[in-house]
């Protein structure tokens, strides 16, 4: 995985003006799309559509303060059809339209090309199962919420504190197969999104493939496949969301296993009272890589 990822970043750089090949280039490496830009936005912290935009936009930048071109030509260079919409990507990165840094020399917030290296890591082991299920659904309570890789996520925390007590013990009630208990569930997050994005948050339990659901609750349907289950305890949710990342920077590059599309799944096991620290289980849809 880390010399796929490199072998990206190459791309990258060698089609900056259009949009790289990612398919293309994951069927040359026997992966999938979707796996290569899960794990480059999980260990480049960003999606690989906003490392594409900072890295032509640095290299626009040497041209237009070298003036050897009119702005214009150096926006159809970087496949841009007009100078406004050049200006404006430009001044998302750099802060500064194009005609300032032209005559000021700045400011400028430089993009280096990025290259993953193997780091010895792993000390600390991680409890994992493999796991075949069968079907099932999803049922509970969802919302679109902005993504928040660190610290909680206040919305799903609004969310969930406006179900009164007794929503909370029906949902947990009807839960009759893995996983079990109340689910945090993270659907329909695009690969290639960053920290904000929107995600589909559901919270509920899971149910038999065919247990029907109160009409009264949300749903996701689940496919038969493979699962990744990886136990965390300690500070909540601090311990959940290392183990989280540790999946892309430890467990997968060291595992022939692959992200495949389908939700993420986070179990509580067992919790304080005030919900400091607790046991959870996280689910992954895996299939062999």
């Amino acid at each position: 995985m880390i010399s796929a990822l490199n072998q990206l970043v190459d791309l990258v750089e060698e089609h900056l003006a259009e949009d790289p090949d990612v398919r293309g280039l994951a069927a040359a490496l026997g992966t999938t799309e979707y796996h290569l830009r899960r794990m480059f936005s999980s260990l480049a912290g960003m999606p690989l559509s906003e490392y594409v935009r900072r890295r032509r936009m640095t290299v626009a930048a040497a041209d237009i303060v070298r003036g050897e071109n009119d702005l214009l030509s150096i926006a159809v260079r970087y496949g841009y059809g007009s100078g406004e919409a050049f200006g404006r990507a430009f001044r998302a990165v750099h802060g500064a339209g194009p005609g300032d840094v032209r005559r000021d020399g700045g400011p400028l917030r430089t993009q280096p090309q990025l290259r993953f290296r193997l780091t010895v890591e792993g000390s600390n082991p991680m409890d994992t199962r493999l796991i075949d299920r069968p079907a099932f659904r999803l049922a509970g309570h969802a919302a679109r919420v902005p993504l928040v890789h660190q610290g909680v996520n206040p919305h799903i925390q609004r969310h969930i504190a406006a179900l009164p007590q007794e929503e909370h013990l029906r949902l947990k009630a009807l839960g009759d197969t893995e996983p079990a208990g109340l689910l945090q569930v993270s659907s329909d997050l695009d690969p290639a999104s960053g920290e904000g994005s929107e995600l589909t948050y559901l919270h509920g339990v899971a149910l038999a493939h065919d247990t029907a659901a109160p009409d009264d609750l949300d749903t996701i349907e689940v496919p038969a496949g493979r699962w990744a289950v990886f136990r965390t305890s300690g500070p909540h949710p601090q311990a959940l969301q290392t183990t989280w990342a540790a999946t892309a920077t430890e467990w997968f590059p060291s595992n022939p296993w692959r992200l495949r599309p389908g939700p993420s799944i986070v179990a509580t096991l067992e919790r304080a009272d005030d919900f400091t620290t607790a046991t959870c289980e996280l689910w992954l849809p895996v299939e062999p890589a």
